[in-house]
């Protein structure tokens, strides 16, 4: 598993419309500057772009950051806006 749950120190969901185009120190920034908060902490930021389906995350793993990057296929949920439980 690229990251062990039971290491995280917590879940941020960074709202807004964040500008997906950025990468590891861009988002590392964005924490440290608007959220006053620090990306080495073990905690998973979650980041919501200007499409909805589109997410990036960013991790420290200990030795280096993790940037995941998902975009959902639209199709699959029939264009309805995504439940989460």
């Amino acid at each position: 598993m690229l990251i062990d749950l039971r290491q995280l120190k917590g879940i941020y969901l960074i709202c807004g419309k964040t500008d997906l185009r950025r990468g590891i120190d861009g988002l590392a920034a964005t924490i440290t500057d608007q959220y006053e908060l620090d990306p080495y902490s073990r905690a998973l930021f979650l980041f919501c772009g200007t499409r909805k389906d589109r997410f990036k995350a960013l991790y420290w793993a200990g030795d280096g950051f993790l940037l995941l990057y998902k975009r959902i296929k639209m199709a699959a949920c029939n264009g309805q806006p995504i439940k989460m439980r």
